[in-house]
């Protein structure tokens, strides 16, 4: 630091405050570069991650109602009354399902099957909710081929 300081004192006036001038430019520049800049990106993409924010939730604000309407709507048609054994055996015959288990606790009934079209599956549990019957749970998993899935646990109730 000391020869730093003694060549700066040997330098002419006119040179000493070149020196001075480029010195207050470089930690200038060097504070934007470093700091200013990187801050304010920062602030810029948060302000930007906010209002998408802001947005989806004015959105879903906006659309609760709507699914809370439909919600009731859907519990409201139909209420099942029947047997949950019988109307899941009527119905997987109607769409060639092979149930492996059926297992009945209380209100709730379990279901497995091995080896299913996915599109059967899907098709098959639209026909028993629009019965009024729920699907509390599924659990479904792939099959050895394509397209196919087996269903280890499914779980239905009433509504």
């Amino acid at each position: 630091m000391k020869e730093l300081l003694k060549k700066y004192q040997q330098l002419s006036e006119r040179e000493q405050y070149m020196v001075i001038a480029c010195s207050v430019v470089f930690i200038i520049g060097m504070f934007y570069w470093l700091v200013w800049s990187p801050l304010n990106t920062a602030i810029e993409r948060n302000e930007t991650a906010v209002k998408a924010k802001q947005s989806e939730l004015s959105w879903v604000k906006k659309n609760a109602a709507k699914a809370i309407q439909l919600k009731r709507s859907s519990r409201g048609g139909a209420q099942y009354t029947g047997s949950l054994t019988q109307a899941v055996n009527q119905t997987a015959g109607r769409y060639k399902i092979t149930i492996s288990r059926m297992q009945p606790q209380n209100d709730i009934l379990k279901v497995w099957v091995d080896e299913v079209p996915f599109n059967d599956v899907v098709t098959w549990l639209q026909s028993l909710e629009s019965m009024g019957i729920t699907i509390i749970d599924i659990d479904l998993a792939q099959a050895d081929a394509p397209g196919l899935v087996k269903i280890r646990n499914l779980q239905l109730g009433k509504s």
